[in-house]
């Protein structure tokens, strides 16, 4: 029941995110990543569990993550150069680092769900 209730507040979150990223100049890359963890939530209620796409798809959603905590003003920057500034304090990514560290976290997020889904199936 809990995994069920988890799952359709998942569901409905990476919808949000992926409707908030349609105005974005890289939606074509963010709409997909946040529609096949929705995708992938919503079918849990129903019983239909793929364990083999989720781990295909949290690799490539943690390879991703890795490419964004090192690129250049990635995580790794704002963490050092930046000292963790404040992402939230616009909805605007007026900052360099803010888009990809966001992402990075967006990433993470998905993984997480995806990986609740992926160890209560085995």
């Amino acid at each position: 029941m809990i995994l069920t209730i988890l799952n359709i507040i998942f569901f409905l979150s990476f919808l949000v995110f992926g409707y908030l990223n349609l105005n974005d100049k890289d939606s074509w890359l963010w709409v997909p990543i946040y529609l096949i963890a929705a995708i992938l939530c919503g079918l849990v209620p129903f019983g239909m569990v793929y364990p083999t796409v989720y781990l295909i798809v949290m690799a490539f959603y943690i390879v991703y993550a890795i490419i964004l905590f090192v690129a250049k003003d990635g995580v790794w920057d704002w963490i050092t150069k930046y000292k963790s500034q404040s992402l939230v304090q616009s909805m605007q990514a007026t900052k360099p680092y803010i888009e990809q560290t966001r992402e990075f976290f967006g990433l993470l997020i998905a993984t997480g769900a995806i990986a609740i889904n992926y160890f209560a199936a085995v």
